[in-house]
């Protein structure tokens, strides 16, 4: 599981360092929807590594989130559960 202290390190990570074949690429990812919500989240922060550091085929992209806007965990959850009703 990760913790708050390694979802920190992740987000520190600076996209000119990465050695993008690490990367993983978030086209290889592919999210069960029939697990509940937290699980989805859960299985989908292991297959992609980093959320915040990932390849989209040769491009890498790194997230960033806005100071006092929702939490990745909370965006995470809503979007999976879109995708379960949708």
């Amino acid at each position: 599981m990760l913790s708050s202290a390694m979802l920190a390190r992740m987000r520190q990570q600076n996209i000119k360092e990465v050695n993008k074949e690490d990367l993983v690429d978030i086209r290889s990812v592919f999210v069960d929807t029939s697990l509940p919500p937290e699980q989805r989240m859960m299985d989908y922060l292991e297959k992609i590594k980093n959320p915040y550091c990932f390849r989209c085929g040769e491009a890498v992209v790194s997230i960033h989130f806005a100071t006092g806007g929702a939490s990745l965990e909370s965006l995470l959850k809503n979007y999976f559960s879109g995708l379960k009703k949708g």
